[in-house]
């Protein structure tokens, strides 16, 4: 995959962080790994989602050097490029702050799973990462070390927001928007009592079903698309 067609790709996937109102203003960014390359592209710090074209988007070194680009990066970029030094299965991260997942990162609380398509994306709760500040490695460190051992494409990190990862970005973006929409209902859910949990060997099930079954499968690679 080209350098040019990865940017294209990213520049459209934060339309889609606008379209489910996953962002305001300048802040979110997408991130998306460059196959076959040490490199890594992202959305410019501080440019409104309307000004974003793929030519807009900043390359950087896995380090968060810049490569290429009019623009300084994102003030996320150190974050994004630990993920993927340390994660070579991680092809796109995702950061939001969506109001109902911040709301949770804000109480320092997992969203518990209590609902099937909660199972089914994220094979168990949403879990919550350490407090980092902005800029530097501590919070890409926080998602790492918080989704060693989890099912969960997504972390909430604590006083923070939403970070996801995907093998690819628009998996990434994906996950970012099932979790505002989990953290929604399983909040109103919570203002009429108490959700119940679902079990964890139908956690199990649902998450193999989903994982393994659900979707068309590729006529080309035979992986299943959802």
């Amino acid at each position: 995959m080209s350098l040019q067609l990865v940017r294209r790709q990213v520049c459209e996937l934060h339309a889609e962080l606008v379209r489910y109102g996953l962002v305001v203003w300048t802040a979110g960014n997408v991130s998306a790994r460059v196959p076959g390359e040490d490199l890594m592209v992202i959305k410019p710090s501080g440019v409104g989602y309307e000004e974003l074209t793929p030519e807009a988007m900043v390359v950087c070194d896995l380090d968060g050097n810049l490569v290429a680009g009019d623009y300084a990066p994102s003030s996320d970029t150190a974050a994004h490029a630990y993920v993927y030094r340390h994660r070579p299965d991680v092809g796109g991260v995702v950061h939001t702050h969506s109001t109902y997942a911040s709301a949770w990162a804000a109480r320092g609380e997992p969203v518990p799973c209590v609902l099937t398509a909660m199972a089914d994306e994220f094979g168990g709760e949403i879990p919550v990462g350490p407090f980092a500040l902005i800029g530097g490695d501590d919070i890409g460190r926080g998602i790492v070390e918080t989704l060693d051992g989890h099912r969960s494409p997504a972390v909430l990190m604590r006083n923070h927001g939403v970070f996801t990862i995907g093998r690819t970005a628009k998996a990434a973006v994906k996950a970012a928007v099932m979790t505002e929409d989990v953290a929604r209902t399983v909040h109103l859910a919570r203002a009429y009592g108490e959700p119940v949990p679902i079990d964890g060997k139908d956690v199990d099930a649902l998450y193999d079903r989903y994982q393994n079954v659900y979707g068309q499968r590729s006529t080309t690679d035979g992986a299943i698309v959802r």
